[in-house]
């Protein structure tokens, strides 16, 4: 089901809406002018249907005029045929009422001659004789501009000498692509042409037509001179008008044609890939700007340095704490909450290339999702988009995303207990064997010494706490390296979702708010031009 002329409108000024200041004035001025014109056409008469001739110098609108209404109303040239200024002919009142007195007063049109209905004449009708389109006198082609734009049915009234001039096709005819059903080519003076001329001008007056965008336009031949063809003239305006249709068709034809300019200036509908898809590429150049790759470095490393500190072998472990914590170098150390809110970090500036290629990332992803799009609204987009503000914000992302636990794992307790219990044995054995030594230079009789296995107790003490540490230290590394691995790539997911976050808030929410005016726009168009 076709919308109504109300539904049109009220689309092709939802349209205009969405695109604001983002469609050249080019687009948008006209449009915008129709719409003013529609709704201040359906604020007057309803009941009257305005039927303007119009047509060059020498035409004879104002003799057909006469023609039509049966008297002789409209004045006519003698030495130079000339409209200057519009003269309305209104027909009778019609069933309905309706003082066509604010309809011709919106058409600025102070000439006005009232007669009585006939039988080729319906009330409700008002005829219009319009200022000659090609005059030398800007201000008669304004009025008669004007008068185009705003009458319901349109008859061109043209004469075998200028039926092709370029000034009507160019300037009028093309303009009115697509309102077929509003616009009739009447060829007058066809008395002066024989039978046969007069078919052939027809014909090539029709081929014309279709050229211009107007197929489906009737197109028939007069002379107000002899009456011939008037009478269908006469038929065709009084069904027009009786019908009362051609206002809805009229400005229903101007809407779709604006609403096609709109949408065609829209461009084609972007592609939908998912978000997360298309933003991949956006968020890679964004965290290597952000130093994320760095950071995640100093994660694994840290954690290799605590875990060391917990399950290194005890007579040794004292030596990782003398290495630099290398989070903490970045302050990027674990601590509350709240702190990481306020927190800034001290990384290094994003090198020339890490920002050349954040910025390029960020244009190219304005650019593809607005490909297409009018060269404003690309450009609304990039402005729309804080680049300036993304260094501060993906600092501050990366100042706030946990790290590291700042417990330590419960495997490193175990391996610290057992280490401790190593220790022990190593100093309990050592111990002992100085105790022996002691009683064996003292001369002192010696206790019997127990013996597990090939080796003396003290030994076996010794010797396994020591050989015991030794290994489990070495698992210990290993356990640690692994362990910072995982711990490494859960913090560079936490930080890609981190930088994500700064992504979404500063890049894709508002080149996703342009997106969304631009396929409102397209969608209103389309509705509007359906």
């Amino acid at each position: 089901m076709s919308p109504t002329l109300a539904q049109r409108a009220d689309a092709l000024a939802a349209a205009l809406d969405a695109a604001g200041d983002r469609l050249p004035p080019t687009v948008t001025d006209a449009p915008r002018a129709l719409l003013s014109r529609v709704r201040e056409r359906a604020g007057l008469s309803g009941e009257h249907t305005v039927v303007a001739l119009a047509g060059a110098t020498g035409s004879g609108k104002s003799s057909l005029l006469n023609a039509l209404a049966g008297a002789d109303l409209a004045g006519t040239g003698v030495r130079r045929p000339t409209t200057s200024h519009p003269s309305a002919v209104v027909v009778g009142s019609p069933p309905g009422g309706g003082d066509p007195g604010p309809l011709l007063d919106w058409l600025e049109v102070a000439r006005r001659h009232a007669v009585a209905a006939g039988p080729g004449l319906p009330a409700g009708l008002v005829l219009l004789d319009l200022p000659d389109h090609d005059s030398v006198v800007v201000e008669h082609r304004e009025r008669a501009d004007r008068l185009v734009a705003r009458a319901d049915l349109l008859v061109w009234v043209v004469d075998p000498q200028k039926y092709a001039d370029a000034a009507l096709h160019e300037g009028y005819l093309r303009a009115l692509a697509g309102r077929d059903d509003v616009v009739v080519l009447v060829l007058n003076q066809a008395d002066r042409l024989g039978a046969g001329e007069r078919d052939a001008v027809l014909a090539d007056l029709a081929r014309l037509a279709a050229a211009d965008g107007l197929p489906r336009a009737r197109v028939l031949a007069t002379s107000a001179r002899t009456g011939d063809g008037v009478d269908a003239l006469r038929d065709l305006v009084r069904v027009a008008a009786e019908r009362r249709e051609s206002t809805t068709r009229r400005f229903g034809a101007d809407l779709r044609a604006a609403a096609r300019e709109v949408a065609d200036a829209c461009g084609p509908a972007a592609s939908r890939r998912p978000r997360a898809v298309v933003a991949d590429g956006l968020v890679d150049a964004l965290a290597a700007a952000a130093g994320v790759p760095t950071v995640v470095d100093a994660v694994r490393r840290s954690a290799v340095r605590r875990a060391g500190a917990h399950v290194g072998w005890p007579p040794v472990r004292w030596l990782a704490r003398l290495r630099p914590d290398p989070l903490r170098r970045l302050h990027l150390e674990p601590r509350p909450a709240a702190e990481a809110e306020v927190s800034r970090t001290s990384l290094p500036p994003a090198g020339a290339a890490q920002r050349a290629a954040a910025a390029t990332a960020v244009r190219d992803h304005v650019d593809a999702a607005l490909a297409g799009a009018p060269d404003a609204w690309v450009l609304a987009a990039r402005a729309r988009v804080d680049v300036a503000a993304l260094p501060d914000a993906l600092d501050h992302a990366v100042a706030r995303t946990p790290l590291l636990p700042p417990a330590p794992a419960r495997w490193w307790r175990a391996v610290g207990a057992l280490h401790a219990l190593l220790l022990a044995a190593a100093v309990a054995g050592a111990l002992w064997l100085g105790g022996l030594a002691l009683l064996a230079y003292l001369r002192l009789p010696e206790p019997v010494t127990p013996v597990w296995g090939p080796l003396p107790a003290p030994t076996a003490l010794l010797l396994g706490g020591l050989v015991g540490g030794v290994l489990l230290a070495l698992l210990g590394s290993i356990g640690a390296r692994l362990g910072a691995r995982r711990r490494a790539g859960a913090a560079a997911r936490r930080l890609r979702a981190a930088v994500a976050d700064v992504a979404e808030r500063l890049v894709l929410a508002p080149l996703a708010a342009e997106t969304d005016a631009l396929a409102a726009c397209r969608g209103a168009a389309l509705r509007a031009a359906a």
